[in-house]
């Protein structure tokens, strides 16, 4: 059977993006739109609808896993592609937004946690921030991914890259994918340990943030270090 046409509809739909922006279209059109690029050929409406009917927001179906993806009807080439979008987002913000001097804003370091985790809802991460004593940034990223009171989180190789950069203090952050943002008392138990290693050789852990759901809460002005 011969595909139906829907480059007409593409058209029209694309001439709407370029004169109104992408603000001008609903969550499941936005979608259509992205998947354009994917798909060649078929009515993406009906797929995005579908996806959104199924994960329940086009920030969901961004969100789910690869296979979750494959299970709902995509290839794996379509699903990789709309993977690519909270990993480019993220990229995107820290690119915009970060500090061109590293100098940090105490102020907006939980915008800033926030934003390095963008892309990285499914799985627990680990992620240290390092400053000299000037407040600047010299040291930043993810450093491990998994429970973080077990194997996802080593100590010594937090003491260890804080020497090597020089740092006098650290910020550390690590995400909840499937909780509340609120630190378990293993948490609470090795962030104890970690600062006291820290000040061992005179870095100062400031905070700890627990991130979760697009939330995060700091361990430092919740008390608990």
């Amino acid at each position: 059977m011969q595909k139906a046409d829907h480059s007409g509809h593409r058209a029209r739909m694309k001439k709407k993006l370029i004169a109104n922006g992408i603000d001008a279209f609903e969550p499941h059109e936005v979608l259509e739109i992205l998947l354009y690029y994917a798909i060649p050929q078929r009515n993406t409406n009906d797929i995005a609808k579908n996806l959104i009917a199924r994960y329940g927001s086009l920030s969901a179906v961004l969100d789910a896993s690869l296979d979750s993806l494959k299970d709902a009807g995509l290839t794996e080439h379509q699903a990789v592609y709309l993977k690519l979008f909270p990993g480019v987002t993220r990229l995107y913000m820290l690119d915009k937004y970060e500090n061109p001097d590293k100098t940090l804003n105490f102020g907006n370091i939980p915008g800033l946690i926030l934003n390095k985790f963008i892309g990285y809802e499914e799985t627990e991460h680990v992620f240290l921030l390092l400053m000299d004593k000037k407040g600047k940034e010299v040291y930043s990223g993810m450093i491990a991914h998994g429970d973080f009171d077990s194997a996802g989180i080593s100590i010594r190789q937090i003491v260890t890259l804080a020497i090597n950069f020089g740092a006098t203090s650290a910020i550390l952050a690590h995400s909840h994918p499937s909780g509340l943002a609120l630190p378990s008392k293993s948490d609470v138990l090795t962030t104890r340990s970690l600062k006291e290693a820290l000040k061992l050789v005179n870095i100062t852990l400031l905070d700890h943030f627990i991130v979760a759901d697009h939330d995060c809460v700091s361990m430092a002005e919740s008390g608990i270090i």
